[in-house]
Formats: C-alpha cells, structure tokens, sequence
C-alpha cells in the first residue's frame, strides 16, 4: 500500500515523498490507519522496520491550531539516542506543518534548555522517562490536554527499570488519552500494562524476524575460554571492514575490549549509558561519518542508532534475548542491502545459546575456521600487490626522481619498495596476536588415560575447588568437564587432566595466577618419583570411597569428589 493512498494532509505527503516513502512497510500499513482513527494500539514490531514513522505520521497529523501552546502528544523511549532519532524523524515529517512544534526532553543535557523550549510552547515531547518525571515535578511539562501517549521499545523500558516512572507519567494523563505502545517482545509485565491503561487496544504482530535475517550472512568461531579478544583483533584485521559495531553484554566490558582493540592500533569507541551525552554525541557522530570504523556498545545504547552502510556486526557475546541477536545483525542487513554477522562462542554452552538463535530466527548460522597470524599476514600481503598492480600509472615524475637519487646514493629500486612495502605490513601485522586455532574440547572421553598435574597451592592459601577449576579453565580454554579429581591438600593440590593435553596444559598455566597467587603447575610425582596415571577417567577412579579417618585427629588433606562446574551440587569427602 502506498502512502498517497492514506487520507493524510498534503503537507505531510508532500513530506513523505520528499523523504522517498512511497510503499509503506507492513508495521506502517497495519498501524497508521488505526492511529489516524484514534484507536489504542499495540504493536510488535523490530528494530528497522519503519515504526517510527509508523507512530510518527498519525502524530503530526493529529497536531492542529488550537494545539499551539499545549502538549498534544507524549512520546517515552529507553534511550537517548532513541529520543533524539525519533524527534529528527517527526520533524521531517512536519517540515511543511508549521503548526508542530517538538522537544526532545533527556538527561546528561541541559535542564534550563529544554525548561526554556517547552515555555515557548511545543505540542509533540519525546523523551526518558526519568527526564519526564523531572519535568513533571518541576512543573514545566504539563499534560492536561494530552490526547496521545506513545511508549517506543517498550520492553526494553521495563528491562532498564522505568516501569514506576512510566505507571506515574501515565498517572498525569487524561484518563480519555490514546495510547500506544510499540515493543518487540510482549513479557508478562508489557501485557499487564496494555490490560491496565489502554481500553480495548488494536494487535498488531509483524512476523518480520525472518524477513531481517534473510541477507544477511550468519557465521559463528568456537574459541578458547579468555580468547575472544585475540579473535576479534584477528578477523578485524583479516576482514577490515570499513565501518562495523560489536555487541558486548555489559558496560565494564565495553569499556575494556575498546582499551586493548586501540592499545592494538584499530580505530575504536565504545558506546554505553554511563558516558556522558556529549561523549555519547561525539561518538556517534565520528561512526556515522567513518572517521571511527569500528563502535563498540551494549544493546541498550545502541537501540535506536539508524546507521547506513555498516558492513559487519560482531556478536562479542552471546545476546541476552533472541531478540536482541535481530536486532543486532539488522543493523548490517537494512534498506536491501546484504550484510555480514560473526559470533564468537566459548563452550558447549553457549554453543547451544547460539543453536536455539539458529532456530528461532530459522536460518543457519555457520561454523568458519578462525584466520591464525599467518592467515592475516598473507591476506595483506595479497592485498598490498592487488592495490600495486591495480593502481593508476604514474604521471607525477616526481616519485622517480626520488627512486633516481635514492640508486645514486646505493640504494636500488627493489630494495627501496621493499622497505616500504616492509613497512606498511609491519603496522599492519606487528599488533596482531599469536593465535593458533584449536578446537574446542567437548569433554573427556570415558576410557582416556589421564595423568596427574601438581599446581603449588593448597588449603593453607584457603584454596576451593572452583578457583582451581576456574583458572584451569581460564587459561586453557577447555571445559570444566575436561578436569578429572582435585585433590587439595595443605600447601599444593593435584588435577588429573588427560594425558593427551598435557603438554599444551603445561604451556597454557606457566604462568597462571590463582586467587591472585603466581603459581607453578608440573607434572605430580609420588613419593616413589613416579608419576600417576589413571587406565580410564571414568567412574570407577572419581567415585572411589576413600578410608575414613576418626574424628579428632589432624587432616592431611581434603578430596574433592565429582567437582563439575556445570552441576549445582557437590559431594564433598574429607579423610
């Protein structure tokens, strides 16, 4: 269905058709004529499917004369950026209706601004809730002719704690208000609000998941526990795409992934709530222009970024929701362009995370070998002689005067590209990680042999099973399954690993920290100067009972039994 086809004014088709909207996306078409009529609305939709404009149209359309120093319509969205994108979207839309006037109400920017721009009057506000709360209190948003209440992302609202802000904004309106909500998940507490303050509301589901993975190509890289940096440095380098974001589940760790990719030499920032509004502006502006090719940020700060043209996005962590894995590799695949989405996963675990993704969205999402150093170095050197031998002829003479001087002073032409040439693969490649692939286990196999490892530190250095467990784990990249029994006992403890790792276990853990201790890690010895070797990791040896000693006596060591990271309960022996 096309625009012109709607009963809209002519200043806002004469608007739309400036913009290059012409067939209405299917949020749009389902949406626009229920609001125009007045109608409560909800509305399941994803990230790029055109929904602000979906709420954004009937809003500036509903905006009349008498509206002029009064707030019509009230717009909530989780994010700042988000607020700030809507705005810029309705003012588009309005360009040709002088009769709208809209704000922009958010923290991290100046309060006596805005105090200053909702006196002038403005008749549509889109904001925080905690910045319209503030406003509220201090009496400069007032909503006593509120027609239309409109909650954006709604879930990712009530994920982000707004939802007392939000029933008390709701507690200033009109009871007789329109309301809407647009949410991409619909959980139990968006369904008690929709029962609570809309009246009889209109459903409208958009099955579009499919549609925003479709071209897009899915790739994932199994890598070692505590190696997903060195991974991402090694396919940044390998791809070079020329403007990328990559998803991190927390803030710290946005902040420490941007630190070690710049200490690397790429060219990255990183985007999260607690930045300042000014940093956060400054950041976008440097993505969107590709002075900053690579944007680091969590899901919440990067709800709302509308940026063309972003060639790769790297899931640095397995997404929280479904639906945030979407909403990530959209970004990469918008307005029919194709894309590229990479996922870095550790263990069984979120191998399985990364399965039921597969599975939801219903497309394949497939396993790439990782490029090692000398992938990449190879990689750059062809890249170097396409750019030579694709490049333009000389007609500047002033480069072979330069290479005529150098042959006079003894230094030939080869040997002066070769310099060059070295060079520039040397800033490329000198960074890089030493990063030889290998296979994630998937756990010890019942009958492989295994030897015992003597790590220096004991119950005397109030040493628990996890920690050891933990650090192996760490330093290894395999899985806590891998590990057989650990024995703790008053200043060293013993692990059986399988014999078949054990040199690489050796390599990995020297050195290691545990509990911030530096420790050593060798091969156990008895008394005798043997070493222990188990025929079989299997049952029979971890759940021999061992002999009891009275109670009363001194303990010579603990024995921990059945220690798996992956259960809840652990049996415990002591003798």
């Amino acid at each position: 269905m096309k625009f012109k086809e709607l009963n809209l004014s002519g200043e806002i088709l004469l608007a739309a058709d400036e913009l290059g909207f012409d067939e209405m996306t299917e949020i749009q078409e389902k949406s626009i004529p229920l609001l125009l009529e007045g109608k409560d609305v909800v509305g399941r939709s994803n990230t790029g499917t055109g929904k602000t404009a979906a709420f954004g149209i009937p809003a500036v359309e509903s905006i009349t004369d008498a509206d002029r120093k009064t707030v019509a319509v009230l717009v909530m969205c989780p994010t700042r950026e988000l607020a700030m994108q809507a705005e810029e979207e309705i003012k588009k839309f309005a360009k040709y209706k002088n009769t709208v006037k809209t704000c922009a109400v958010y923290g991290g920017a100046s309060m006596e601004t805005q105090i200053r721009q909702l006196k002038r009057g403005v008749n549509i506000v889109i904001g925080t809730p905690g910045r319209i709360m503030d406003h509220i209190r201090r009496k400069t948003l007032k909503l006593d002719f509120l027609r239309t209440v409109i909650l954006d992302e709604a879930d990712e609202m009530l994920n982000m704690g707004f939802r007392e802000d939000i029933e008390e904004i709701l507690s200033y309106v009109p009871d007789d208000r329109q309301t809407v909500l647009f949410s991409a998940t619909m959980p139990s507490e968006i369904m008690a609000i929709t029962e609570k303050y809309q009246r009889n509301p209109e459903h409208i589901k958009i099955k579009s998941a499919g549609r925003t993975v479709e071209l897009i190509d899915q790739f994932y890289f199994e890598v070692p526990m505590g190696r997903k940096t060195d991974a991402l440095k090694l396919l940044l380098a390998a791809y070079t795409p020329a403007s990328s974001m990559v998803f991190c589940n927390t803030k710290k760790m946005v902040d420490e992934l941007t630190e070690e990719l710049l200490k690397s030499g790429f060219h990255a920032a990183g985007l999260h709530g607690d930045m300042k509004q000014i940093q956060r502006t400054q950041v976008m502006n440097s993505f969107k222009s590709r002075n900053t090719p690579i944007l680091i940020a969590t899901d919440v700060a990067a709800r709302g970024i509308d940026v063309s043209g972003i060639d790769a996005v790297f899931n640095y962590d397995i997404p929280q929701d479904n639906e945030y894995y979407i909403h990530r590799i959209g970004r990469t695949g918008r307005a029919g362009r194709t894309g590229t989405a990479y996922t870095l996963i550790s263990g069984r675990k979120q191998f399985y995370a990364l399965r039921n993704i597969s599975r939801y969205i219903n497309a394949e999402i497939k396993e790439m070998p990782l490029p090692d150093k000398s992938d990449v170095i190879s990689a750059k050197k062809e890249s170097i002689i396409n750019e030579i031998q694709n490049a333009e002829p000389l007609t500047d003479r002033r480069a072979y005067e330069i290479l005529d001087r150098l042959a006079a002073l003894g230094t030939d032409y080869r040997e002066a590209a070769a310099r060059i040439i070295g060079a520039r693969l040397k800033s490329e490649t000198e960074n890089l990680p030493d990063y030889a692939a290998r296979p994630v286990s998937k756990g010890r196999r019942r009958g492989e042999k295994t030897v015992k490892v003597d790590i220096n530190i004991g119950r005397s250095h109030r040493i628990a099973p996890n920690f050891i467990l933990g650090a192996l784990v760490d330093a290894t990249g395999m899985t806590g399954k891998d590990f057989g029994k650990i024995d703790i006992y008053d200043e060293h403890t013993t692990v059986e690993v399988p014999e078949s790792e054990y040199d690489y276990i050796i390599k990995s853990t020297n050195p290691m920290k545990i509990n911030g201790k530096q420790v050593e890690v060798k091969l156990y010895k008895d008394k005798g100067g043997r070493n222990e070797r188990n025929s079989s990791s299997g049952g029979d040896e971890r759940h021999r009972r061992q002999p009891k000693t009275p109670f009363g006596k001194s303990r010579r060591r603990e024995v921990y039994t059945d220690y798996i990271p992956d259960r809840k309960r652990r049996s415990k022996k002591r003798h």
